[in-house]
């Protein structure tokens, strides 16, 4: 291609092409760039930048997602993206079916999910998570060709029921358009199953839609994206995963598990009496925590906790004798948590009386609330930060 220099991975396929009625060199190279000629050399990326492409007669639309405020891979404000479309035709009807193979390869290549079972949570919030997935979702999975099976969960505990007996093999994905507790139904219905080990290996996608969104918010961060439905989209389609530890949480004769926090004390109680204000969306967490602050509660007990490594000097030394849980029959079902012999551990403790007791898995409890910002270098350690 023209100007190209010994930097410039290797192209996979280089013609001359139309683009807005000029024959110009047009590449695509093995990194997965399309280069073309126009006012400059320009370029997009297909992982970063491309959803689909669609042949249109004798041309070929490029369906992109760019930074708004410049063209394709030019640099505006971070997560801040406009759909615009790169149309170009091959000069002969083998060079278009020539770079229609090559870039339907080099997308299947990209490991993205083809099709995605959907929860979409109306109650959620200011309950506006329909609205969010008709408006900035759904356009984004459909202009990506990806499938969609829908969802709307109807009561409490309806997506931890559905996904409890789901095909998974029937998806590569799933995704809630929710706050955290749709995320935390699906988990606890994946390690309810009986095949759990294949379930909880389907990526599960978040689409922040409700009063919290400390999960979603926690994973956009670190990679410079804003807390958005946008961004939540894009980072799917781009089939971007990463793996999260599950605390397995026993309480008498129940278990259930958790993969962003825990609270006991002022959090817990703001977050369950805050209840009556959801319309409010995340501001019923401020208003509601500021007159809990207003009358202030404590909390008598203690914490027996085994630090993590370098935090041994917390705490006081403690033995834990904890109520032996009963045993686990041959014919359960379902991941039955870790087999740990607790009372080997080195066990610490702490006693109140307690204002507020926080434990978390990601660095973000809400939105706006940084709770526990180390957790951003051990997101994936298996510890929770106290």
């Amino acid at each position: 291609m023209d100007r190209q220099t010994e930097n410039d991975p290797p192209a996979i396929i280089s013609d001359r092409v139309l683009v807005n009625g000029v024959v110009t060199p047009l590449a695509l190279t093995a990194d997965g760039e399309i280069r073309w000629m126009e006012s400059g050399r320009r370029k997009s990326t297909a992982e970063k930048d491309v959803l689909s492409f669609v042949v249109e007669g004798n041309k070929v639309r490029v369906k992109t997602l760019v930074e708004r405020g410049g063209g394709i891979c030019c640099e505006g404000n971070a997560g801040d993206y406009t759909r615009k479309d790169f149309v170009f035709e091959p000069l002969s009807d083998e060079s278009r079916k020539l770079w229609c193979d090559k870039l339907h390869q080099h997308l299947d290549s990209l490991g993205r999910p083809k099709k995605l079972f959907v929860f979409v949570n109306p109650f959620g919030g200011k309950k506006s998570a329909r609205k969010i997935f008709v408006e900035e979702v759904k356009p984004l999975f459909e202009d990506a060709n990806i499938q969609l099976e829908i969802q709307e969960t109807k009561y409490q505990l309806h997506a931890k029921e559905i996904v409890r007996s789901m095909d998974v093999s029937k998806y590569d994905g799933i995704v809630c358009v929710s706050g955290d507790g749709v995320l935390v139904e699906v988990v606890n219905g994946l390690l309810e199953r009986a095949d759990w080990r294949t379930a909880l290996k389907l990526p599960i996608g978040m689409v922040p839609a409700g009063s919290g969104n400390g999960m979603i918010k926690s994973l956009l961060e670190p990679v410079g994206l804003p807390c958005s439905a946008t961004s939540a989209a894009i980072s799917i389609i781009r089939g971007r995963t990463r793996s999260l530890d599950v605390a397995t949480i026993s309480q008498g004769t129940t278990k259930f598990f958790s993969v962003l926090m825990l609270a006991w004390g002022l959090v817990a109680d703001i977050d369950i009496e805050s209840e009556k204000f959801r319309w409010m969306g995340s501001a019923r967490f401020d208003i509601y925590g500021l007159q809990r602050i207003i009358c202030l509660r404590q909390y008598n007990g203690r914490i027996l906790f085994v630090p993590a490594p370098g935090f041994e000097s917390y705490g006081q030394p403690a033995s834990c004798s904890l109520d032996k849980e009963p045993s686990v029959s041959d014919k359960a079902i379902g991941y039955q948590g870790p087999d740990t012999r607790l009372e080997d551990l080195g066990w610490r403790e702490m006693k109140g009386p307690f204002v507020s007791v926080w434990l978390h898995n990601v660095p973000w409890g809400a939105e706006n609330t940084l709770a526990a910002p180390d957790a951003k270098t051990v997101l994936s350690l298996p510890c929770y930060h106290l």
